[in-house]
């Protein structure tokens, strides 16, 4: 599935808060999430622009498989894969077993809602601040997915320049990965 994101820095989680309660958007969870990112034994995903994340939300596991960002958006677009498991704990031991490498550990306090065709996320990045992302669900139905996304950011006053770069990689240009 394509994954079409605006990531915003913010201020004031509250204030977007109140724009999407003023909006009519559905609060669909809060919830504390930590990601392990891997890489791969036999190449950088650093290098290649993918990330592999296990990701814990609550008592949902799910392993995702990021692919590379595509051009020609100004937004961050790239495939994303997503397999729930019954065990993220499991699952890092196998992928160490066979050669992965823990890179960091992104910790989020994350709410979702639904806001028409996208699900808006307010999220407060332990070590990075507050942002809010804003993915298109189906892309494939709107005809200008990333202006369409744009608009919607407008629409709960998310107006700040857009972040393409994923939370690991700014973790990562803090130098706050995993120690080896």
């Amino acid at each position: 599935m394509l994954e079409i994101e605006l990531k915003v820095r913010v201020d004031d989680l509250a204030a977007v808060r109140e724009r999407l309660c003023e909006q009519q958007a559905e609060l669909e969870s809060r919830v504390m999430e930590r990601d392990l990112y891997l890489n791969a034994p036999h190449r950088d995903f650093g290098v290649t622009d993918e990330a592999l994340r296990i990701r814990q939300a609550g008592e949902r596991w799910t392993v995702t498989y990021k692919g590379k960002k595509e051009p020609g958006f100004h937004l961050k677009a790239r495939e994303e894969l997503n397999c729930r498991v019954e065990s993220g704990d499991v699952m890092a031991r196998i992928f160490i077993s066979l050669g992965f490498t823990p890179v960091a550990e992104v910790r989020k306090w994350r709410e979702y809602y639904h806001f028409k065709d996208a699900t808006v996320c307010l999220d407060q990045v332990e070590g990075l601040g507050e942002f809010v992302e804003i993915e298109l669900n189906n892309p494939g139905n709107v005809e200008r997915p990333a202006e369409y996304v744009m608009a919607l950011g407008e629409e709960i006053g998310v107006t700040g320049k857009p972040i393409l770069s994923s939370y690991l990689e700014i973790l990562l240009a803090k130098g706050q990965g995993t120690e080896e």
